[in-house]
């Protein structure tokens, strides 16, 4: 029988080395990105033949790109028919592994390999007055808001610093409506958004909401020479 598992099930088949991890989309997507470890076998390459390149006596994970992909649950089922008896499904994907900031393999150039995970950081009830001159001395100029959970609520920088009374706490003066990414963004496509809408800096959170970091344009380009500036 299929067993549909999750990332942390994943994970500790992969710390104990028992299990063949699978990919089953095409060549292409496999070299985007995959779970370390991961052999790439196509659902649509799925035969007799290729099956003698797994060993059925051991647990055998299959994943496709995320939870909207049905290629993992035909695949695991496609085993099962082939003989197998220990088929795992990691049915959330890939996306779901690369949006935990966990390791990857392949060519995807994402956030997480670039993301500033030592951003100003307060909680709630901080006095504000003892953020000012973090928040100006760093080159962001922005300080994230997390609860007691991690959980992101807000950001406070030059905006909501401006006219502000320094005896407030951190929550009334962050601003609530902070973009945030995941770490699977692709840094090409998020810097078109980020010019396009103007913003410097955007919040890099993990699906849950904790903070992972803070990512810049300037963290995706080199700096000029000047040269380059004429």
């Amino acid at each position: 029988m299929t067993h549909i598992i999750e990332r942390e099930a994943v994970q500790e088949l992969l710390d104990t080395g028992e299990a063949q991890l699978v990919e089953v989309l095409p060549e292409p997507e496999y070299a985007w990105a995959h779970l370390p470890q991961a052999r790439n076998v196509p659902l649509r390459q799925l035969d007799r033949a290729a099956a003698t390149t797994l060993d059925p006596a051991r647990p055998v994970v299959v994943y496709c790109h995320d939870a909207l992909c049905d290629l993992s649950p035909r695949a695991a089922h496609r085993l099962e028919r082939l003989g197998f008896t220990q088929v795992h499904d990691y049915g959330l994907g890939k996306m779901d592994w690369l949006s935990a900031d966990l390791p990857y393999e392949g060519h995807a150039a994402l956030v997480s390999q670039t993301v500033r995970r030592d951003p100003v950081t307060a909680v709630l009830d901080d006095p504000l007055g003892s953020l000012t001159e973090r928040i100006i001395a760093d080159p962001a100029g922005l300080a994230v808001v997390v609860d007691e959970d991690d959980v992101v609520q807000g950001v406070i920088g030059s905006r909501e610093l401006k006219g502000a009374d320094l005896d407030a706490t951190a929550e009334s003066a962050m601003r609530l409506s902070a973009t945030t990414v995941r770490p699977s963004e692709e840094i090409d496509a998020l810097v078109q958004r980020m010019d396009k809408a103007k913003v410097d800096h955007v919040v890099v959170t993990h699906q849950d909401g904790t903070l992972v970091g803070l990512f810049g344009l300037g963290d995706a380009r080199p700096p000029q020479t000047e040269s380059d500036q004429g």
